[in-house]
């Protein structure tokens, strides 16, 4: 069994325990189930905009502790005042130390917030905007492109937007109507590799009017660029500034070299 199988099966118990605990209607009553929810979309088309996906993660499976003690309403603020087009909050606790109340809190910040997670259950939809959110990712490893249908319409009846992620060709098949912004994983999700020319040759086969969005792997200003180069308007970075020991200042700088390059 590889690391996404073994974080999925554990994602379906802890599932199953959650609804056991709190129903799924009982999620609707939260003060931000009825908030008005902001567009990943629109943001990312906004040529003002970075285009960067801020992420707050305290670790990963292959990396281990990679900011343990961070404070996540400073560092969210941060990348919101430096100009994040989007702000992706972590919320598994047992594989990423992550919280739904990291979320919540970063919810202070005025762009979107992606929760990133395993997502499996529309369970975990409704939870998604009981806690702030404005847009859930679906991963398509760990899907079949009719779940990924039915997770994504029940999504947009809730107001929230849809990040599809692949990170192999065979998972083209996945993208539908519903999901408009479609992400490709530079790292593959079973053995963790990175190869950004990969997710190049991948983004060739993306319909045209999708919103390419790259995840994993960036770490520099060039990486952008090239991605630019073609076709995409999002770009999802965590490790590269959450590896820092302040990483606000570590977004802050890259967005000025960033300015000093772009267009």
């Amino acid at each position: 069994m590889n690391i996404l199988d073994t974080i999925i099966e554990s994602k379906k118990l802890e599932v199953r325990s959650k609804k056991s605990e709190v129903g799924i209607s009982d999620l609707g009553k939260s003060e931000f189930f009825s908030r008005e929810t902001l567009s990943l979309k629109e943001f990312l088309l906004n040529d003002n905009r970075t285009g960067i996906i801020a992420e707050f993660k305290r670790r990963s499976p292959s990396k281990g502790i990679i900011n343990g003690d961070a404070d996540v309403v400073k560092i969210t603020s941060a990348y919101a005042d430096n100009g994040a087009s989007a702000l992706s909050v972590l919320t598994d606790e047992i594989f990423f130390g992550g919280s739904s109340n990291d979320l919540i809190q970063a919810r202070v910040n005025q762009i979107p917030i992606l929760r990133k997670d395993f997502i499996v259950d529309e369970y975990q939809v409704a939870e998604a905007k009981s806690i702030g959110a404005d847009v859930i990712l679906l991963i398509a490893a760990c899907l079949s492109p009719q779940q990924v249908r039915i997770l994504a319409k029940f999504a947009k009846e809730l107001q929230l937007e849809v990040l599809l992620e692949l990170h192999a060709e065979e998972e083209l098949g996945h993208i539908c109507d519903e999901t408009e912004i479609v992400g490709i994983n530079n790292r593959n999700l079973k053995t963790f590799e990175v190869d950004i020319d990969r997710s190049l040759r991948m983004a060739e086969k993306i319909p045209a009017e999708k919103i390419k969005v790259a995840e994993s792997g960036i770490s520099s200003v060039e990486n952008i660029t090239l991605f630019k180069q073609h076709g995409f308007r999002g770009f999802l970075i965590g490790e590269n500034f959450m590896k820092e020991k302040d990483p606000a200042v570590a977004f802050a700088s890259f967005v000025n070299k960033l300015k000093t390059v772009s267009p």
